[in-house]
């Protein structure tokens, strides 16, 4: 039973940092914030940048295009 609560850890906290990574690059970011839990629940909370950063363009660009 054990080995299949690790499994499903896994399956989970692997999507979650890389979604969480990805927030953070979306701030502008690096994703190793993400190893100083206070800090990055800060930046997860904050808005992305509007323009292209350095990790690419804005997944939001079209809806500030338009608005």
């Amino acid at each position: 039973m054990i080995l299949w609560g690790g499994i499903y850890t896994l399956v989970l906290l692997i999507p979650s940092v890389a979604v969480a990574i990805r927030r953070l690059h979306d701030t502008g970011r690096c994703g190793w914030w993400i190893l100083i839990p206070i800090v990055n629940i800060y930046f997860l909370c904050l808005e992305g940048e509007p323009d292209e950063n350095e990790y690419g363009l804005s997944p939001k660009r079209d809806l500030y295009f338009y608005s």
